[in-house]
């Protein structure tokens, strides 16, 4: 696939010579569902806030697969999962996408210092250098990282005694792969879920990546080029550790459960998952459901993460100010994916659910309208796009996302109809139609590819968010809206086959 052809790089040329473009700072979290401030949640947020106040804040956004692979590597090409060929953990996005071009080695060949720390990409997707194409600069991974001095890193995630301890007993009977450690901590009953340890907040990886970037910041604001800043934060993904005084914000006695905790009326069981990845730790039932104080700690836990993670982001957004840089600078806020706290009776992600999909999305623009919030449907693949066109640079060839610059600017809401997520079970590929009232589920018999809308449904659901917003029963096939689902199954259908025409 052929992206800069001359033409573009003469238009980018003309764009670049008139004036500097503005400044990216590119902040993403791991496994964060929209329960911010700005979303209406009593979750305080104050700091990811600010940034929502300088932009728009989109509240139906999705995620184009709820798994951190796939969606990031959609993300950052501005391609769909189907694609990519990333649908999994395992599969390396240049190998799958010979010619794959992503945001920043974009925005680098066309006069950007690409720069990014934590994660970003995700590691078992891209090669050790964190995709090195894509970074002017080496890219900063987490053990490249200073921590605090008294503390030191974490020894696998933790600081707790039992848990440092079993980590060195692994490392001094050889067990140097991640997965081997994590399996020895695992049998010495010592890789819990959750920890409240009272440290600073450099002990933990995402305190070291907020320091780096502080730092780094200052240096990239002496360049004479724009800088394309990605700092990517690790929580709040499991396991739940984070400093004691981000858990003390919360009282335990308030934490409340998933209203809704079964499978849902005449639910497909395609559609669900038994969670192994929350089961993989110490302490979690390896079948059937967590106990009630169990599932409090982990609601707690998540909290007390996305607290830790909000503290963060306000120390990179002091320095953006600090440097006055604000007026300069694009400042996108966005989550990989959703997760599932209990609902439905699910942990984790891995889903076609509302609480899988749909993840915060907020992009303050230099320039636009500021406070504003969108219901409109938006997908993360939209990102490449919005960001090339913000920057003032041509778009390249066959992105599969749109622009939302209009709506940022003039406030359209019209952009899009609808958004689409998607998620592979065994041989069936599961695709999720989301309007701004419904989800239509398809799940197609695709033995390992992607769909073409016109093969087997295997199953459906629909879900009704303005009566049903819990998801507690799939209405697909009840006659009051067969109407609805006949002409949402026509839509996706016809979209999968529009993409697959391609």
């Amino acid at each position: 696939m052929k992206y800069l052809t001359p033409l573009i790089l003469a238009l980018a040329a003309a764009c670049s010579g008139s004036a500097k473009q503005p400044n990216i700072l590119f902040i993403a979290v791991d496994d964060l569902k929209p329960i911010l401030g700005v979303y209406g949640t009593p979750i305080p947020t104050p700091n990811i806030d600010r940034i929502a106040d300088r932009g728009t804040t989109f509240l139906n956004a999705h995620c184009q697969q709820a798994i951190c692979a796939p969606s990031r590597a959609s993300l950052m090409t501005g391609k769909r999962p189907d694609g990519t060929g990333v649908w999994d953990l395992k599969t390396k996005l240049r190998e799958a996408m010979p010619g794959a071009l992503t945001l920043p080695e974009y925005l680098q060949t066309l006069g950007y210092h690409t720069a990014g720390v934590g994660k970003i990409f995700d590691p078992r997707s891209v090669d050790k250098g964190g995709d090195s194409p894509s970074w002017s600069q080496p890219y900063r991974q987490t053990w490249h990282l200073q921590y605090d001095e008294v503390t030191g890193k974490p020894a696998a995630h933790y600081h707790n005694p039992k848990s440092r301890t079993a980590a060195k007993e692994a490392e001094a009977a050889g067990k140097s792969s991640w997965s081997a450690v994590n399996r020895y901590l695992l049998q010495q009953d010592a890789w819990p879920a959750w920890e409240a340890e009272a440290v600073p907040d450099d002990a933990y990886d995402d305190g070291a990546i907020a320091a780096y970037a502080v730092d780094e910041l200052g240096k990239l604001a002496a360049r004479e080029e724009p800088f394309f800043f990605a700092v990517g934060f690790k929580k709040p993904h499991l396991p739940f550790v984070a400093p004691k005084k981000y858990w003390d914000i919360f009282d335990p006695d308030g934490i409340e459960l998933a209203d809704f905790q079964r499978q849902a009326l005449n639910g497909p069981n395609i559609a669900y998952h038994s969670w192994n990845e929350l089961r993989s730790y110490s302490g979690i039932p390896q079948r059937g459901p967590v106990d009630e104080a169990t599932e409090k700690q982990l609601i707690h836990g998540y909290y007390a993460c996305v607290a830790y993670i909000d503290a963060q982001v306000g120390k990179i957004l002091d320095q953006l100010e600090a440097l006055d840089l604000n007026e300069d600078t694009i400042v996108v806020f966005w989550g990989d994916h959703g997760f599932h706290l209990g609902d439905h009776g699910l942990w984790c992600k891995h889903s076609n659910f509302e609480q899988a999909t749909r993840v915060p999305l907020i992009i303050a623009p230099h320039q636009g309208r500021r406070g504003r919030t969108t219901g409109m449907p938006v997908e993360l693949i939209d990102l490449f796009p919005t960001l090339v066109e913000l920057a003032r640079l041509p778009q390249p060839e066959n992105l599969d996302g749109l622009s939302l610059v209009p709506t940022l600017q003039r406030g359209k809401e019209d952009l899009r109809d609808f958004a689409v997520s998607q998620f592979p079970r065994g041989s069936a590929m599961g695709y999720a139609l989301r309007t701004g009232r419904f989800r239509f589920v398809a799940w197609y018999k695709t033995e390992g590819e992607a769909a073409d809308g016109k093969g087997e449904v295997m199953a459906t659901e629909l879900f009704d968010y303005k009566n049903d917003p819990l998801e507690t029963r799939n209405l697909a096939g009840e006659p009051q809206y067969a109407q609805i689902s006949a002409e949402l199954q026509a839509r996706l259908s016809e979209f999968l086959q529009d993409y697959a025409a391609r």
